[in-house]
């Protein structure tokens, strides 16, 4: 996956000539101020990457100031929202020679094999025995790390843009391997919330209860079971799926799956029904995810022929049932767990994957049958947009 930076580096550079030092640096604040107007030098600002508005912030007070706006910060997230350039692929690896855990992050403007890696520490703790990313939401991860030394684990809020990072208080419950996070920011509140819930099935059968934290209180609390009675169904998933103020996971109840909302603000379940051949399925993992704007689900099943089979339906018209339209069937030999990740510009898609015979996940695109970097150590992988955001000015 290589970044083709052509038309982002000639904006860098256009910048770069009007920062140039010269005798006339120091009133470059009045210079600003005169043939920049805020208005037009944020236009221009917020079209750059994080890696170089942080590189600017040091230009001049004024760049400084209207860098650190949270207005601009939003300005920058839409535009990076829309711009192939600005989304990343973050994974936590775990070396085999000191089991130490580091974090790699990658370009996701083209679909080919990863050259341009870079690795980043791992915040809070440069030598962890363990971590975790848990899920994304506008640039910012959830992230679990356990310290080698003493075994402790703590929850961080990450922005791995800025290398930003705050210490989260923990759940009550713990979160274990089947359990899920989705981080979403409710617009009703101008707050950020953190969902986890847990599956029944690798919990001994206890039902652990939903908690909810938004970043503003500080507090963990627990939240209604859901009304009939469901359990969470999370082996095809690697977080929540927010789209239309909610959170979407999947449900199942007297052997019928369904997908499960739960609305931001109101905190009120619903139900959607999914797609039939879905529903006819036994043998099967199923998530949900968001692709466009849009709820889509997925299903991974094998055939009477040992063929791995994945499907995606998306949702056009959000909660009805008969807007479910089949977008992809691919067949993957050996495959029996696949997770959609993201979608590429030309409509090719990237799956997380676990082989029969291996045991093992690797990464690999709809089009592509070779093995993409990275495989193995069982790791989920997030796909994000850079932002500015801070997580220290959420609480």
């Amino acid at each position: 996956l290589q970044t083709d930076t052509k038309g982002k580096s000639q904006t860098e550079e256009e910048i770069k000539e009007l920062v140039k030092p010269s005798k006339q640096m120091e009133v470059v604040d009045e210079a600003t101020a005169v043939h920049f107007p805020e208005e037009i030098l944020g236009d221009i600002l917020s079209r750059l990457t994080v890696r170089s508005l942080l590189r600017f912030e040091c230009v001049s007070k004024f760049w400084n100031t209207l860098i650190s706006k949270p207005y601009f910060k939003t300005k920058h997230l839409n535009h990076a929202k829309n711009d192939q350039n600005s989304q990343k692929f973050l994974i936590c690896q775990k070396c085999p020679k000191d089991r130490i855990f580091s974090m790699c992050c990658c370009p996701l403007s083209s679909v080919q094999l990863v050259e341009d890696v870079q690795k980043l520490d791992c915040p809070s703790n440069s030598r962890p025995g363990y971590c975790e990313i848990n899920c994304f939401c506008n640039g910012l991860a959830i992230i679990t790390v356990d310290n080698i030394l003493d075994a402790t684990r703590i929850l961080l809020l990450w922005n791995p843009s800025t290398r930003e990072s705050i210490v989260l208080p923990n759940p009550q419950f713990s979160a274990e391997e089947f359990s899920c996070f989705g981080l979403a920011y409710d617009s009703t509140s101008g707050d950020y919330k953190i969902l986890i819930i847990h599956d029944i099935e690798y919990h001994g059968g206890f039902r652990l209860p939903s908690e909810i934290l938004a970043l503003k209180s500080g507090l963990w609390r627990k939240i209604d079971k859901h009304p009939c009675g469901s359990h969470n169904v999370l082996s095809g998933m690697h977080s929540l799926a927010f789209v239309h103020e909610a959170f979407h996971w999947i449900g199942k109840t007297k052997g019928n799956y369904f997908v499960v909302s739960f609305g931001i603000s109101n905190e009120v379940y619903g139900e959607i029904p999914l797609p039939l051949e879905i529903c006819l399925l036994s043998d099967i993992n199923v998530g949900v995810s968001v692709l466009e704007g849009m709820l889509c689900a997925y299903s991974t099943y094998e055939s009477h022929q040992g063929e791995g089979t994945f499907k995606l339906w998306v949702m056009k018209d959000y909660h009805i049932k008969e807007s479910w339209n089949a977008l992809f069937t691919i067949r993957i030999s050996e495959i029996y767990v696949a997770v959609l990740k993201y979608r590429f510009a030309d409509g090719e898609l990237l799956f997380w994957c676990i082989h029969y015979q291996c045991g093992t996940n690797v990464f690999r695109t709809s089009r592509e049958p070779s093995v993409l970097w990275p495989r193995g150590g069982g790791q989920k992988g997030f796909a994000f947009t850079e932002s500015l955001i801070s997580p220290k000015l959420l609480t």
